[in-house]
């Protein structure tokens, strides 16, 4: 195991803007999806790579991006077996915390019908589905990627190619086809294989930006940018290993399209789609990077929602339940805009209370 670099004291605010930036993204298109009003880009569609499809691997990618900070802060002062077992306790608790959100699949209405079903029953149908959702799966990442988050770069790259592999190689096999048919939420169980490559690239970030002084961090910004492209053209490039040259991003593609192995797909976690949004995810923050580590730009907003991102997650759908009843999905753009300003002010208010009084919810 490698000790990797000095991990920083200071706060990095190119990482609490890029968080903030992405949990603004998450609030907003979560609650704009089902309004007729708004463009299919803002949507999740399952077939391609959609703007609102780019948020989640944002997640994942801050996600790695911190991990390797506090993993190997932890490793320097508790030592390698304290360290791994705070990643596992704080998986566990992600995932309660997904079991009450997230609920598990069917339901046993009578005591006859739970007696008819049994233990395997019970197995077989309550965890297909809701329970692999985001919490969820960032914990199961997590602990897939623990072997190697202290590890050299080199490492994590080559875990990152073989956990791609294997996803690629289980999805032929007849994962593909059940992810689709069910269908899954965000790539399900083994979506662990494929949601390793934002989160891995996110570790490789944070070595790029530690690496530097404090004040010369933007420097890595134009490094992060060519690695942002590559990534993204080999993305593309595997989504045209399916016949012909696919869709470009954030495109539709033909009516004809079939759903196959290389389609970006946030459903069925698609190496296509992971391996291009990693690299989108890279230029996003590259760009903040230059923002506010070198130019000291910052919004209030992003900070706030940075740096209690866990209690944002868990409030917002909350808050979208109590605006819905009132805006219906045929509702003109005007009213869908000032419905959308009213939930966001809200999530914000919220947020912003629990910021001012020293509250934030860690795991």
């Amino acid at each position: 195991m490698s000790a990797g670099p000095s991990p920083t004291r200071t706060r990095i605010a190119s990482l609490d803007q890029f968080r903030g930036y992405t949990v603004a993204g998450m609030i907003v298109v979560n609650f704009i999806g089902g309004l007729l009003v708004v463009h299919p880009i803002f949507k999740h569609h399952n077939t391609y790579c959609s703007y609102a499809d780019t948020i989640m691997p944002q997640f994942f990618f801050a996600v790695g991006f911190a991990y390797r900070l506090t993993f190997l802060r932890r490793l320097q002062t508790l030592g390698v077996g304290p360290a791994r077992l705070a990643v596992v306790h704080r998986a566990l608790g992600l995932i309660l915390i997904g079991f009450v959100l997230y609920h598990l699949d069917g339901e046993a209405k009578t005591w006859e019908d739970l007696r008819q079903l049994g233990l395997g029953g019970f197995l077989r149908q309550g965890f297909q589905r809701e329970l692999c959702q985001t919490l969820v799966q960032i914990a199961l990442t997590s602990v897939w990627i623990l072997p190697v988050i202290a590890a050299s770069g080199r490492t994590r790259a080559l875990y990152m190619l073989v956990s791609a592999a294997l996803h690629l190689g289980l999805s032929h096999w007849f994962y593909l086809e059940f992810a689709w048919n069910r269908p899954v939420i965000d790539g399900g169980w083994l979506g662990i294989l494929s949601w390793s490559i934002p989160m891995l690239v996110g570790s490789l970030a944070y070595d790029a930006i530690i690496s530097r002084e404090d004040h010369a961090r933007w420097r890595a910004a134009p490094g992060l940018l060519g690695w942002s492209a590559a990534l993204m053209v080999a993305g593309y490039g595997l989504a045209s290993l399916g016949g012909g040259f696919a869709a470009p991003p954030f495109t539709p593609p033909a009516p004809s399209h079939v759903v196959d192995l290389w389609t970006m797909s946030q459903r069925t976690g698609s190496v296509s789609y992971m391996t291009f949004s990693a690299g989108f995810s890279l230029a996003v923050y590259a760009a903040f990077v230059v923002l506010s580590d070198r130019m000291g730009f910052q919004l209030g907003v992003f900070r706030t929602f940075g740096t209690n991102a866990l209690a944002i997650y868990i409030l917002h759908p909350m808050v979208a339940q109590a605006v819905r009843p009132y805006l219906p999905k045929d509702a003109p753009f005007w009213y869908a805009a000032a419905g959308t300003a009213v939930y966001f002010w809200i999530c914000y208010i919220l947020i912003r209370y629990l910021e001012k009084n020293g509250l934030f919810l860690k795991l």
